[in-house]
């Protein structure tokens, strides 16, 4: 089988011409969303410049979830707004849509197609041209380590292999900007290194936003960290700040519990 590391078919798309290194791909201005009177997120900003792997960092239940389903346009917030390399979401979501790979937590999959139909018919929604979309699944069967079950019904295969069409699914249009929610959920310590190093060498020419509850994944592969507690930012830094006063899961716990 080949891995994530050791695939070297196709090449990641660089930043849009004119972009630069430091401009916002990835911007939150005051996001809110209310469910009643409860505040699942509240007045929620940051922005993750081009090139950047962004850690997304907070306990079960801080608003995580919430913040990027608001980021990627599959929730309207009640209060501010979400922009992707300059596109606001709520104008403009198609144009903001195209540069987005967006994998969700337990992202819906059809269970009953392939890897190779499901991502074939993802294509065809986004317009690819036939040449280009052959390409780019030879590219992501390979890249996600899919070639051993291309033909398999998804409904038969594991939650990792699942996963990794989920991320497929995500990489298969070569978006300049991806936002991962747990992308190593159900993997084995092999295929978390084979990711972890898919998303290094993504990082050289996409922008990233990456959520986890593994902390050892955010020094691994992020250079910042922005970290919400029930709804609000509490932190927003660099990696080495955030270790600064002590070992990465010490100062989580000083974020979220220590400071009530």
């Amino acid at each position: 089988m080949v891995t994530f590391a050791e695939s070297k078919a196709g090449s990641a798309a660089a930043p849009a011409a004119g972009q630069a290194a430091s401009s916002p791909m990835i911007e939150a201005r005051g996001l809110s969303k209310f469910y009643g009177p409860f505040a699942a997120v509240s007045n929620v900003s940051f922005s993750v410049p081009a090139g950047q792997v962004c850690a997304f960092l907070g306990p079960n239940g801080a608003g995580k979830s919430t913040t990027m389903k608001m980021l990627t346009g599959y929730l309207a917030p009640t209060e501010g707004s979400a922009y992707l390399a300059g596109h606001p979401m709520e104008t403009d979501r198609l144009a903001a849509a195209s540069l987005l790979g967006y994998l969700p937590e337990n992202g819906p999959l059809y269970l009953e197609m392939t890897p190779e139909s499901m991502l074939h018919f993802a294509g065809q929604i986004r317009g690819m041209a036939p040449a280009l979309l052959k390409s780019r699944l030879e590219y992501v069967a390979n890249r996600c380590a899919l070639t051993s079950v291309w033909r398999k019904p998804i409904a038969k295969l594991s939650k990792g292999y699942r996963q990794r069409v989920g991320m497929a699914q995500a990489l298969l249009h070569d978006p300049q900007v991806l936002i991962l929610d747990e992308p190593t959920s159900g993997l084995d310590p092999n295929q978390t290194h084979d990711v972890r190093e898919l998303i290094l060498s993504l990082a050289k020419s996409k922008t990233i936003l990456l959520s986890t509850h593994i902390l050892t994944e955010v020094t691994a592969v992020c250079s910042h960290v922005v970290l919400i507690n029930e709804g609000r930012v509490v932190f927003d830094g660099t990696t080495s700040e955030m270790l600064a006063s002590g070992d990465m899961e010490a100062r989580f716990r000083q974020l979220t519990v220590g400071g009530k």
